[in-house]
């Protein structure tokens, strides 16, 4: 099903999508109509509620429920949370409710006398992880962010700029992978 909506200045479609009305409107007429719902009744929310999200809505605040439909306006409009945040989210929810608790991912875990490499603008950089943080031109700093400040001029994340992260890392030449540097003396490109 094709919506139309058509404006003074222009025209915009808009395609049906799985649960959705809405998809390809204007960020101004979106923004319009988030701005509209704060002038709606607690009738009227209930109502908006149910069309976007094809259900009863729950008891919540007005302030929510506002909230909560702009949300799923956007989500429409721009589409929602992706696959893998969604099944990030899945898992929390699963370890919460068996657990009580959510346990944080720590990262990497690094040694010390591990030692992290990374090139810089024609010059190696290079970094031991010592047991009170890590060591760098002769002086121990307490995280990689600010010894990659110290490197480059600008703020940096630390894992980041050496390579720590899950993902791959930007203008980084790895010759190891940077989750290997867990015993003594590694060394890591990165």
């Amino acid at each position: 099903m094709e919506t139309t909506f058509v404006h003074a200045d222009r025209e915009t479609s808009s395609q049906s999508r799985a649960g959705g009305s809405t998809t390809a409107t204007s960020q101004l007429e979106l923004a319009r109509k988030i701005a509209t719902l704060t002038d709606l009744t607690a009738q009227q929310l209930r109502t908006e509620w149910r069309r976007l999200y094809r259900s009863h809505p729950p008891r919540l605040s007005r302030d929510l429920l506002v909230r909560t439909i702009a949300y799923r306006m956007q989500e429409l409009a721009y589409g929602g949370l992706s696959k893998r945040t969604q099944r990030r989210l899945i898992a929390l929810t699963k370890e919460l409710r068996s657990n009580g608790s959510i346990v944080s991912d720590p990262g990497p875990r690094i040694r010390p006398g591990a030692r992290l490499l990374r090139e810089w603008r024609g010059r190696t950089h290079t970094i031991v992880v010592t047991e009170d943080g890590f060591e760098y031109a002769g002086k121990t700093y307490s995280s990689l962010s600010k010894i990659a400040q110290t490197i480059t001029g600008a703020h940096w994340s630390g894992p980041r700029f050496f390579g720590l992260n899950r993902g791959e890392p930007t203008g980084v030449q790895s010759g190891l992978d940077a989750r290997n540097a867990t015993g003594e003396g590694d060394n890591v490109n990165g």
